[in-house]
């Protein structure tokens, strides 16, 4: 199967060029997810047109990255995860290019009022097959900027009756998500391998210099430690007012740590071509860490 990564930035073009005018877009935020659902409608399209069967959109994919700094206008552009504009829209976009979409949104749950930073993912027909919300939320400075995204959203907790990292079955295969700062944490991906997941997408918005240095090791690591596909996606560009450069490099990386080739002719969309079949081989090093390891002498967290 083929499977797609978007590396963009926000398409809304009238943003203001310095920081301290933000404040004029407070009532255009809907104008602001609709430019960015009509830019990812177009890219989505392009994947299709070139065999993509799956595509993972960037993290927080419907606004600029706003938390470059700390600004409550904001907090109004969360929605729903399941009735929300951004969801609803990408159902009928499902359907009508037969794809798997995973949408990394602004939530803001209904029940509760939380916010979270959450991956819907849509099947083919448009069933929307769950949510995982991003569990490790990150606020810091590096050597280019800062990030402040404890502000805006909270650590997601499991929803009821599924595990804390769940996997979705769809069309193209089993599929899990983790976002952006989740993909440093030891444990993630394994608790995803063990749910079953045999391809993992990974959105970020992420920029610095070890940033920049780990996204080509991470991947290849975990991907051959657990025998699975990962796929990162990252923002590729500038976002006035702020202005921070994003590296992309999106990729996806095979269960024998390789980095694949991008097939696409769009660039700002990458695909690759994965066998989901060698999963079910041998590893061919010969190494069965699965059954090799030793949780007895690990230290206890």
């Amino acid at each position: 199967m083929k499977a797609a990564l978007t590396q963009t930035v926000n398409a809304f073009k009238d943003m203001p060029e310095r920081v301290k005018d933000l404040s004029r877009l407070a009532g255009r935020l809907e104008e602001i997810r609709a430019a960015n659902i009509e830019h990812h409608a177009e890219l989505i399209k392009s994947a299709a047109l070139q065999g993509a069967e799956a595509v993972c959109l960037g993290e927080l994919f419907a606004a600029p990255y706003f938390a470059l700094d700390k600004n409550p206008m904001w907090l109004g552009l969360a929605e729903d995860a399941l009735e929300g504009p951004s969801t609803r829209e990408l159902i009928k976009i499902a359907k009508t290019h037969w794809i798997v979409i995973v949408a990394p949104i602004f939530e803001r749950d209904a029940a509760t009022g939380k916010r979270y930073n959450t991956a819907v993912v849509i099947d083919a027909d448009g069933s929307v097959r769950g949510r995982y919300r991003k569990s490790h939320i990150p606020c810091g400075v590096n050597d280019q900027g800062e990030f402040h995204e404890t502000f805006y959203y909270g650590p997601g907790d499991p929803l009821e009756g599924e595990p804390h990292f769940p996997v979705f079955e769809t069309q193209v295969g089993r599929i899990g998500v983790n976002i952006c700062y989740d993909r440093h944490f030891e444990g993630v991906v394994a608790a995803l391998k063990a749910a079953g997941a045999q391809l993992i997408f990974s959105p970020a918005v992420t920029f610095g210099e070890k940033s920049r240095r780990m996204w080509d090791l991470e991947f290849k690591v975990d991907a051959a430690r657990h025998r699975v596909f990962i796929g990162g996606s990252n923002r590729k560009g500038r976002e006035a007012p702020w202005n921070q450069d994003y590296f992309g490099d999106s990729h996806f990386c095979d269960p024998d740590g390789r980095r694949l080739p991008d097939l696409s002719e769009n660039p700002r969309v990458v695909i690759s071509e994965l066998d989901l079949g060698v999963l079910s081989e041998p590893d061919p090093s010969g190494w069965d860490l699965a059954r090799d390891r030793r949780p007895d002498i690990y230290r206890k967290s």
